[in-house]
């Protein structure tokens, strides 16, 4: 069946601005060992899923390929977009560029800080438009932030305000086909639309819309929006690396 794609993390903007701050509640405990409490994700298609907080505090060794070979591919000056607990842009920044980790967590931004992030920005990316960057990253499929393929259309034309002339945009995601080999697939809209909802210490977060996008729908969604897209990498599960470019 392949192996589980990422799991949404705290990259989902326009929804979450209006919730608890429940995976930033997560965070900030984990880093201040607050408490072994688990994170879980519930969805339609089965049951729920433990999110293991540690993911958001990986080291380099941690990380899969595909991450290192984004994080190979920046340039310039960087947007993290939706960064957690800043697990890239303490990379990114160790490797002396200049990054903005953004999110729209209060408390991931904290812990953010705590960590030694320099530049940290509690933002909506739908709301911002103040600088304009060579590189906009969207790890952990933080592209799926655009909930459907219409979001994802909205999204991309709003990440032309954000790119200096010549700049790109790497993002991940996958094909989530092989969750349908038991259900069937959806008649009302496009497969890889899934519905999530957070759980932490008791307390829940509304139902939410995040997009796995497989290639073929990424490669059309960006043509329609006036970008080039090219596959950096792929692997056996239809997880794949992508690079935007206008």
């Amino acid at each position: 069946m392949g192996c589980a794609p990422y799991q949404p993390s705290l990259k989902t903007f326009r929804t979450f601005a209006a919730m608890n701050d429940v995976l930033g509640q997560a965070i900030y405990d984990y880093h201040h060992k607050l408490g072994k409490h688990k994170l879980w994700i519930h969805n339609h298609y089965g049951p729920k899923e433990e999110m293991p907080v540690a993911t958001y505090f990986r080291t380099e060794d941690d990380m899969p390929d595909l991450e290192w070979l984004a994080l190979n591919e920046c340039r310039g000056k960087i947007l993290d977009v939706g960064a957690a607990a800043g697990c890239h842009a303490l990379l990114l920044q160790e490797r002396n560029f200049d990054v903005t980790a953004m999110d729209i967590s209060p408390l991931a931004v904290q812990v953010m800080s705590a960590r030694g992030v320099i530049k940290t920005l509690p933002a909506d990316i739908y709301r911002y438009q103040h600088e304009q960057f060579d590189t906009i990253l969207l790890l952990m499929n933080g592209i799926g932030l655009a909930g459907t393929v219409d979001g994802l259309k909205l999204l991309l034309n709003h990440f032309k305000l954000l790119l200096k002339p010549g700049g790109q945009i790497i993002c991940d995601s996958s094909d989530i086909a092989y969750l349908y080999d038991e259900i069937p697939f959806p008649e009302d809209r496009y497969y890889g639309e899934i519905s999530y909802q957070y759980q932490y210490k008791g307390q829940k977060t509304d139902w939410f819309n995040w997009l796995y996008a497989d290639e073929e729908i990424m490669h059309r969604t960006a043509a329609e929006c006036g970008y080039q897209m090219e596959v950096l990498v792929e692997d056996e599960y239809g997880q794949y690396l992508a690079r935007l470019t206008m």
